[in-house]
């Protein structure tokens, strides 16, 4: 099986470490998160603690696809990676990405950042209303999110357990995970508005977003609001039919 391979060059000197972990990562490293769809886990590099992050072997259709005519999720997330730290957007540092490809088929692939030490995700603000100064950070939220917007930046993972947030002393840091999903362009009006769909399903969370984002992008704000719920709703009808239907087909199989 053919091996592909790109480390940062700041991390050159690391070639050997990086391809042991690779190579003997099924018994290696310490689990973290879900591990429903692809496998996470965290190793020691010196001082610094990384996360590699192994993606499934796609469908025989996607093993074709990846193969001939398409990046593969860690190029994605590695390229992606560099070009939102050009654009000085939070990610963590990317390190490297491995492949691995038969002549005709695309299987395996790994993506290994920095791993982040966040005290939250967005996530919590949706499930924990009383969170300390939870109002100023998501319109600290707010704000990046159209700073992501104003420099040609489509997150289509934009989602509750994709953004980890640091507390600092001068205020929120933001850091977008899960990268392999994105489009660099500029946007328009609906398109922006459209990016906060998949994140929360509560109106007062929508009320505040609304109101900084108009302040932030020089909009009314009810122009906002109405299509960031329409847009809210729209997400959820879609998400929900897609379960029935998941549910549906479960059954016929039984």
């Amino acid at each position: 099986m053919k091996r592909n391979k790109v480390i940062h060059k700041k991390f050159k000197a690391n070639n050997a470490f990086f391809d042991d972990i690779i190579s003997s990562f099924d018994i290696k490293g310490e689990p973290f998160g879900n591990q429903d769809r692809n496998s996470l886990k965290l190793f020691n590099l010196d001082k610094k603690l990384i996360n590699v992050k192994s993606f499934r072997i796609p469908n025989i259709v996607n093993q074709i696809a990846y193969r001939f005519f398409r990046k593969s999720k860690a190029q994605r997330s590695y390229e992606y990676a560099n070009k939102l730290k050009a654009l000085h957007i939070g990610t963590p540092e990317p390190i490297a990405f491995y492949e691995y490809k038969t002549p005709f088929l695309f299987k395996k692939s790994y993506y290994i950042s920095e791993q982040i030490d966040c005290d939250l995700t967005y996530r919590e603000l949706t499930t924990d209303f009383n969170y300390p100064d939870h109002e100023n950070i998501l319109r600290a939220f707010s704000r990046f999110t159209f700073d992501l917007h104003e420099k040609g930046i489509h997150f289509l993972d934009h989602s509750p357990g994709n953004t980890l947030i640091k507390k600092t002393d001068k205020g929120y840091i933001f850091y977008l995970v899960d990268l392999n999903r994105m489009e660099f362009k500029p946007l328009d009006f609906e398109t922006r508005i459209k990016n906060f769909s998949k994140l929360t399903i509560h109106k007062s969370m929508v009320d505040v977003m609304s109101d900084e984002y108009a302040k932030c992008a020089g909009e009314d704000y009810s122009k906002i609001f109405n299509l960031m719920w329409k847009e809210i709703e729209a997400f959820q009808n879609r998400y929900h039919r897609k379960r029935r239907l998941k549910k549906k087909l479960k059954f016929w199989k039984k």
